[in-house]
């Protein structure tokens, strides 16, 4: 099973840099990374685990830039969002940065997607709440289009692009391995089956329940069964859990880091070790 990892880098934390070749030297297969690009104060949402908002959700570093950073200091690490708030993007301009980091990492981007739970931010974005789904499927579409390796054209409701020539493309002709994270549903498990390699649901729970069923809706989509993969994100690890997750045929898995300076960060890495 390969051990990645995911961290809240901030202002405050450990660099960019520092933890991506730790991670490498340490045996680690991957670095993803989340977004917020701002939290609002006057915001009524609640956090979804309950209680105060955590600090670092407010000093998230932009995950491109600090993920580029770590493909410059390695050579293996694989990279990724966990997860990108595609509603929250211009399309034109996210898919030449993932094109661009996936490029230049030599394939390794693995792009995490999701559709967010701050109303405010998204807000902020100009996004619909309750079209923030379509919005954001419709985006994928049109980066895709971009991504092709002929000029394609792409008409939406929501934007469109013209045939372009849009370079550089990302490493693989089908695009960057493409995961959707959120809560387990028909709905969620559809939209997986139709325009994504895999899931990316966060902590692991409930699996044994769930993922038969988003099985179920890959193969009814006349996926290859072979080919879905469902990558348990910001897991705090235990042996047990991992044995079930193997049990399930997963076979990466991310491990959440502290949003902490670099000390207590590689005191984890050490603890973490235990499971590579």
């Amino acid at each position: 099973m390969r051990i990645a990892t995911t961290i809240f880098l901030t202002d405050e934390t450990i660099t960019p840099v520092r933890l991506a070749r730790q991670l490498e030297q340490r045996g680690f297969a991957g670095l993803y990374l989340p977004e917020h690009t701002h939290i609002p104060v006057s915001r009524d949402t609640p956090y979804p685990a309950g209680g105060e908002l955590p600090r670092e959700y407010g000093r998230t570093l932009d995950p491109f830039v600090a993920l580029a950073q770590a493909a410059a200091v390695t050579e293996r690490l694989a990279l990724g969002t966990g997860i990108t708030l595609i509603a929250q993007h211009d399309p034109i301009d996210l898919a030449k940065q993932i094109a661009t980091l996936d490029h230049l990492s030599a394939g390794r981007f693995t792009l995490g997607i999701g559709y967010g739970w701050n109303v405010e931010e998204a807000a902020d974005h100009g996004v619909e709440w309750s079209t923030r789904r379509r919005l954001g499927r419709e985006r994928l579409a049109l980066m895709r289009a971009l991504w092709a390796a002929e000029p394609t054209a792409y008409e939406g409701e929501f934007g469109s692009v013209r045939a372009s020539e849009a370079y550089p493309k990302p490493y693989r002709p089908q695009g960057p391995r493409i995961l959707i994270g959120g809560a387990a549903g028909p709905r969620l498990f559809a939209h997986i089956a139709e325009s994504a390699d895999g899931w990316l649901p966060i902590g692991g729970g409930g699996l044994t329940e769930s993922v038969p069923h988003l099985r179920t809706a890959w193969e009814a989509a006349g996926r290859d069964p072979k080919d879905l993969r469902i990558v348990p994100y910001a897991v705090l690890p235990s042996p047990g859990k991992l044995a079930r997750f193997a049990d399930l045929g997963i076979e990466e898995i991310v491990l959440q880091l502290p949003p902490a300076a670099e000390p207590e960060v590689l005191r984890t890495l050490d603890a973490y070790a235990a499971y590579l």
